[in-house]
């Protein structure tokens, strides 16, 4: 699963299409400044187009090192929706020459993982609580995950130092099927020192 670099300046631009002099729209009748995350990725916008794509991918990588081991591809980030895709390489192979179980759980944890951290508020920190994943039929070629946020759940996350939310998350293979049903369940807790 290749994507041409026009689509993903395209997809970027879109996913960056405000200033940080405009507030992103949480709900009809709310709105949520940008966070930390959201402000640098912002940020890129004074990238050329022509590489504002690799530059978030490298920002993003290296915020989570192991992203890059896999190659994962961050194709889009909002508030409230990210994809990321995976291709089908040989240092995600599993033994008969898919994606690996474990570079599943990557996928889903860094789309569910990310959507939050563009969400949650510059004093908290998002950390994975529990998952569950159901592994449904094999998966064809390279796969793509889609993790979602509701309009309430956003607005929680910004109402309180600490709480926890079950993130949705939709993974499909290059055939456009769901071979795994997963799910996670994110906290968000206060980010400074720990109280005993």
């Amino acid at each position: 699963m290749r994507f041409d670099d026009t689509a993903m300046d395209t997809a970027l631009d879109t996913a960056m299409d405000t200033t940080l002099d405009t507030v992103l729209e949480a709900g009809p009748r709310s709105v949520l400044p940008p966070n930390r995350l959201q402000r640098r990725l912002l940020s890129l916008r004074k990238v050329p187009r022509a590489f504002r794509a690799a530059a978030q991918n490298l920002v993003l990588r290296r915020a989570v090192p192991f992203t890059g081991t896999a190659k994962l591809q961050f194709v889009s980030m909002v508030p409230h929706r990210v994809e990321i895709a995976l291709d089908n390489h040989k240092a995600v192979h599993n033994h008969i020459g898919g994606i690996h179980a474990s570079a599943m759980n990557l996928l889903a944890e860094t789309a569910t993982g990310m959507v939050v951290g563009l969400n949650v508020r510059d004093d908290c920190i998002p950390l994975a609580k529990e998952l569950r994943m159901a592994f449904k039929r094999r998966a064809t070629g390279g796969l793509r995950a889609v993790a979602t946020l509701t309009d309430a759940q956003r607005l929680a996350m910004q109402a309180s130092d600490k709480g926890e939310v079950k993130v949705s998350v939709t993974m499909t293979d290059e055939a456009g099927v769901n071979p795994v049903e997963c799910e996670f369940i994110w906290a968000w807790i206060p980010s400074g020192p720990r109280r005993s």
